[in-house]
């Protein structure tokens, strides 16, 4: 059955639902700032990610589970069940991710999908297509074309530098890819969506340009194989399994509605929650802001300058407080950002219980995390400066590929 797509603008909601606002360009927590996922859950229509399908992946792949997956920081999705019964029998599918190049350089928010997609691609031995989306940075914060073209390169080094298999990896711009079977597959996406749908969907208004409102349809357009003629050749049986935070749902949920319809599969999604900004968990970080992430360009001492001077904490005001009543983790920043990075599970526990505890105090859980962030920031920027405009074109190059 296709997925329901809103006819006209949504029904009204109650003053909470209201306050708490998630969508591809803005998000903005509750009355407590705070981001309600299991409300998106049931909002959006997705399925909670389960302990069992996590356990399935373990045993299909015959890796340990990424820790996101692990600490339900990638906690939803549509469909994953059957992506696993395809590769389960032998059926083929390929991974869809982007990025939207509005900075120089990423932030760490930016890292995590692709952190875990560098992790799916190993783990399931799969082919990838990764869309830079300078043609939606133009028409929604005013970039010149050019700086946005000139970005979409900067910020494909940084993709790069995660470790991706270039002979399974083709990373593309809209402005200098779209075109022929791509453009096709738009042209029949836009034909199956209406004005109404789409301002029910996305909330456009009649003060938006036109760019605007038909770009969801190119953002939709890379679920689809044969947009891919060079990895793919005509193909339509191939499934699409896409990795992306949560505030992106609403594109796919657009996707997977017009799909059956133009004789396609729906893709399937795994979603995750937001990374915080230092200040707090009030949605995600801004790359407009550069007090409220980290940066994967940022020195050492920026890196140790930010997170003691703006990474909020939920320790005691005083000592004795804090030594009393241990620290709040569901508001603490370096702890939440130690569940996104550090890597050992006993480690993070034994962090856990002493900072929870009041027994290990703010400036120190801060030091731990400093030392991780230090450490993975450095080894990016080496692998970013291995990354030269001639292995930039090599992953953007539309040759043939023998990826499935």
């Amino acid at each position: 059955m296709a997925e329901q797509l809103p006819n006209s603008d949504p029904p009204a909601q109650d003053t909470a639902d209201q306050e708490q606002v998630v969508d591809p360009w803005s998000v903005s927590g509750g009355s407590d700032g705070r981001i309600d996922y299991n409300k998106l859950l049931e909002q959006f229509g997705c399925s909670k990610l389960t302990e069992d399908l996590v356990e399935r992946v373990e045993r299909l792949t015959g890796r340990p589970a990424h820790p996101f997956l692990k600490r339900g920081i990638f906690f939803a999705h549509r469909d994953l069940q059957e992506i696993l019964d395809c590769y389960e029998k032998g059926i083929p599918f390929y991974l869809y991710t982007g990025r939207g190049p509005s900075s120089e350089a990423l932030h760490l928010g930016h890292l995590v999908p692709f952190m875990f997609t560098k992790y799916l691609q190993d783990a399931f031995n799969v082919p990838l297509v990764i869309q830079l989306t300078d043609d939606e940075k133009s028409l929604w914060r005013g970039l010149d074309i050019d700086e946005a073209r000139r970005l979409s390169r900067e910020n494909a080094k940084d993709i790069i530098a995660c470790g991706f298999d270039v002979s399974k990896t083709f990373i593309f711009s809209d402005f200098e890819y779209v075109g022929g079977a791509f453009y096709r597959n738009i042209i029949r996406i836009q034909r199956c969506v209406t004005m109404n749908q789409v301002r029910g969907i996305f909330g456009f208004t009649m003060e938006d340009n036109i760019g605007k409102i038909a770009f969801p349809a190119v953002q939709a357009a890379p679920s689809f194989p044969d947009c891919f003629p060079h990895m793919f050749g005509q193909r339509k049986d191939i499934r699409c399994l896409i990795p992306c935070a949560i505030d992106q749902d609403p594109y796919f949920r657009m996707t997977r509605d017009v799909a059956p319809r133009i004789g396609h599969h729906k893709p399937a999604l795994i979603e995750s929650k937001f990374f915080p900004a230092l200040q707090g968990e009030s949605g995600k970080m801004s790359a407009s802001d550069t007090n409220s992430a980290i940066f994967v360009n940022d020195t050492p001492s920026q890196i140790k300058d930010k997170i003691n001077k703006y990474a909020f904490s939920g320790g005691g005001a005083t000592v004795e407080e804090h030594r009393a009543r241990g620290a709040n983790l569901a508001v603490d920043v370096p702890w939440k950002y130690l569940n996104f990075f550090l890597e050992d599970d006993a480690r993070l526990a034994t962090i856990g219980e002493e900072y929870g505890s009041g027994r290990m105090l703010t400036g120190e859980i801060k030091k731990e995390l400093i030392t991780v962030l230090t450490d993975m920031v450095s080894r990016h920027q080496r692998a970013r400066a291995q990354v030269t405009d001639d292995v930039v074109d090599a992953f953007m190059a539309v040759r043939p590929m023998r990826c499935l």
